[in-house]
């Protein structure tokens, strides 16, 4: 597919030169005289590179404002800005609006061709590197034979094949978004827009002008999530750090099923699934008044709940199979050889959850040990734990020799009944009891049996 440059300048000498220049070099070129043609041009088909005169026929400042409308559309678009009329200040003001680069008229044909060809390259790069991302994260399926991960497949579903709104609850790093993308990929708007809107990660004063979009004083647009998700899905994660005067323009998009842009007169009706996450009780911030109980009910049709990692052991030598596989198989690496019943991972405290499992195993793969020892010594490092049984002697030391060892029967069979989903008769079995002898020795260490 041949790259498409858009050329906008008010010369028609110029700009006939660059058209000649470019097509020659074997790129596409659309064309634009002034501002609003150069507007039409850019809202009509984003171009995969532009090239923009500052000063055009409507103000000084011209190339910056459409500069600044790209980026709003799509900041991967590169964009290289040319002037007779350059300063420090217009050029260094143009980089921080995000073009690529900057170059003064009479500018060297040669020298402009070689930014277009880094230009091209840095597109390719971004588009290689997104579609490198999208695929390894859609490729990612809910791994785990817990009865927690169980109970959420069955529950995904059931519910993909529905228009309900959905809350997805779970500790950051659980696999909140994965779960949504599973709604998304199994439902009837599949092939249409997965938009997700973080609301830990705005600014406090972006989060009107990220939902809803603009509308510029020169006529330009910015589109916000509500739009590019329209007739797809949007999930606003971490949904509880959304302000308390947005939260109340959400519940009325919901209500009403339209909104206007900032600066807007205009209702912009939408068709939007939306899915929210959170990490924190949004009944405790309902409490603290951090968050609308109307709000809450309305996104609240359907609640998804994803525990922790500590809570389903069971599930990490699943995961640890299953990510050895998928990075071996992506970096184009031998196959890793990973213990998934090493101490050190199974009594690790994982804070970050499956990201942080991931996490470790591509690290390993990165490093490419070629022994086990040399993978056990990276496991040890990276999660800086000591070994179980030593861990469990310096707890001990201190205490008389029956309680350290009920401590260390309490914890040990603790890990191992969680290790086997709480299935007694496996947990019997690996740790060579009668099934009998083990629910009283649990009973008496006061350990719960679960399902």
């Amino acid at each position: 597919m041949a790259i498409e440059i858009l050329i906008v300048d008010d010369n028609v000498d110029i700009r006939n030169i660059l058209n000649e220049l470019i097509l020659d070099a074997g790129y596409k070129t659309r064309v634009a005289a002034n501002y609003n043609q150069a507007l039409s041009e850019i809202d009509k088909k984003m171009p995969d590179v532009a090239i923009l005169d500052v000063k055009l026929d409507k103000g000084d400042n011209d190339g910056i404002e459409l500069l600044s409308h790209i980026k709003s559309k799509n900041k991967d678009v590169p964009v290289i800005v040319i002037t007779g009329h350059a300063n420090i200040e217009m050029a260094v003001n143009s980089l921080k609006l995000g073009a690529f680069e900057f170059i003064e008229k009479p500018f060297d044909q040669t020298r402009l061709l070689n930014f277009i060809k880094r230009a091209v390259e840095n597109l390719n790069l971004k588009s290689q590197n997104k579609d490198y991302e999208n695929k390894l994260f859609y490729s990612y399926e809910l791994i785990g034979d817990s009865k927690n991960i169980t109970n959420i497949k069955e529950q995904i579903d059931k519910i993909s094949i529905t228009e309900t709104r959905v809350l997805i609850n779970g500790p950051s790093g659980s696999g909140k978004e994965l779960i949504a993308r599973k709604i998304h990929k199994k439902s009837k708007r599949n092939n249409k827009p997965f938009i997700i809107l973080n609301g830990a990660l705005l600014d406090s004063g972006k989060y009107e002008l990220e939902l809803f979009g603009e509308e510029k004083e020169n006529g330009s647009l910015s589109y916000g999530a509500l739009e590019k998700a329209n007739q797809g899905t949007l999930l606003i994660d971490q949904v509880s750090e959304i302000p308390l005067e947005i939260q109340s323009k959400i519940l009325r998009v919901l209500i009403d099923q339209k909104f206007k842009r900032i600066n807007g007169n205009n209702d912009i009706n939408v068709d939007v699934r939306l899915i929210c996450s959170s990490s924190k009780d949004l009944k405790d911030e309902i409490k603290l008044g951090n968050f609308r109980e109307d709000l809450y009910h309305r996104l609240n049709v359907f609640e998804i709940n994803i525990k922790s990692l500590n809570e389903r052991i069971s599930d990490i030598p699943l995961l640890i199979k299953y990510f050895s596989n998928k990075i071996s198989e992506n970096y184009n690496i031998k196959k890793l050889e990973i213990d998934d019943q090493d101490s050190y991972i199974l009594n690790h405290n994982w804070q970050g959850n499956v990201r942080e499992l991931r996490n470790l195993i591509e690290r390993i793969a990165i490093l490419q040990p070629d022994t086990k020892e040399k993978i056990s010594t990276i496991i040890k490092e990276s999660l800086k734990i000591d070994n179980f049984n030593e861990k469990i002697g310096e707890n001990s030391l201190s205490v008389p020799l029956k309680e350290a060892r009920e401590k260390f029967e309490k914890e040990y069979l603790t890990i191992q009944l969680k290790k086997f989903n709480g299935n007694i008769s496996k947990t019997a079995n690996f740790v060579g009891m009668e099934r009998s002898a083990l629910h009283r020795k649990l009973k008496g260490l006061g350990i719960k049996e679960f399902n």
